[in-house]
């Protein structure tokens, strides 16, 4: 019997159980989950960092710990840790984010907001908007969610550029990578995602100069980090030339009820709803990864404590 500790506030054990437990059989595991367990006798924990900060010196027996979220800046700092921590890369979490980006990203092209906020009985004659292969799309982040987007992007015909940390190359995107790379991505990109992770080196990566580089009236999508972006540079930037950005994360969340960005024309602020994990989904990659851990193979998704994510 495989010791497995739930530890996550919210989402929570009710949402979870049904599903793990489904998941452990369907791989052919006997598994102990349970939500209260001996620290000592305890294999695996299944963390969500909304349970706050844990010790894990006391669990002598662990073997991985398996985060149910895709950030993991909260956890790669916990020196208690050490053993491998895993964050979540899930299938439904990837298809959310695809379709949120997409969404926003085709909202933006097509101009739909002239239309959904001028129905008021005026002919308002116009051109049609440039086609997809007109418009630069430039995704900071090649990781699962970044490249999904990306590739989606481009299969639209949407002239793609990625950007990342390390040289990666992605059918139909034109990857950059490197400080050298960034600036040559962001150039007169019409539409930005951002979907880096939240470290040192990621702080603040569009800043004033960043958001220069872009297309005038371009539109910024941030369903990554908050720490991603320089709000003061971007409140900026949208008194000028920036046409628009649509904010999924921020520094504090809930974002304060009097933040300039909720009455800003310019923004659009959706509360950290671009995409989840979903239970049933996260639970077949947990167990998969509790498989691997009992067979002695490689875990999926193992987090680069150095790099952050």
């Amino acid at each position: 019997m495989i010791n497995v500790l739930f530890a996550s506030g919210s989402p929570g054990y009710d949402d979870y159980e049904a599903p793990l437990r489904a998941a452990f059989e369907a791989a052919g595991l006997a598994v102990n989950l349970s939500p209260e367990m001996d620290p000592a006798e305890v294999e695996y924990v299944i963390y969500g960092p909304s349970k706050g900060q844990l010790d894990f010196t006391p669990f002598k027996r662990l073997k991985a710990v398996l985060s149910l979220w895709a950030g993991v800046e909260t956890m790669v700092t916990n020196e208690t840790l050490q053993v491998p921590l895993c964050r979540m890369v899930d299938h439904g979490l990837t298809e959310g984010m695809v379709e949120w980006v997409m969404g926003h990203a085709l909202r933006f092209h097509l101009g739909m907001d002239t239309h959904l906020q001028g129905q008021d009985g005026i002919w308002r004659a116009g051109s049609a908007p440039p086609l997809a292969r007109e418009r630069k799309v430039c995704v900071l982040g090649l990781g699962a969610l970044g490249s999904a987007c990306a590739q989606a992007l481009a299969a639209l015909n949407f002239e793609v550029h990625g950007w990342v940390r390390l040289e990666k190359s992605l059918e139909g995107v034109t990857c950059h990578h490197g400080e050298s790379g960034l600036a040559p991505a962001l150039r007169a990109a019409d539409i930005v995602v951002l979907l880096l992770p939240a470290t040192p080196a990621t702080t603040h990566v569009i800043n004033a100069e960043r958001l220069a580089l872009l297309a005038p009236g371009a539109c910024l999508l941030n369903p990554g980090r908050g720490p991603l972006v320089d709000d003061d540079a971007l409140l900026a930037a949208l008194a000028g030339g920036l046409g628009h950005a649509v904010l999924d994360v921020f520094d504090v969340e809930p974002l304060p009820a009097d933040h300039p960005f909720w009455a800003h024309p310019k923004v659009v602020v959706t509360p950290h709803i671009a995409s989840e994990t979903r239970a049933v989904t996260a639970a077949q990659v947990v167990a998969e990864n509790v498989r691997r851990g009992e067979a002695g193979e490689p875990f999926l998704h193992q987090v680069d404590r150095d790099a952050g994510y």
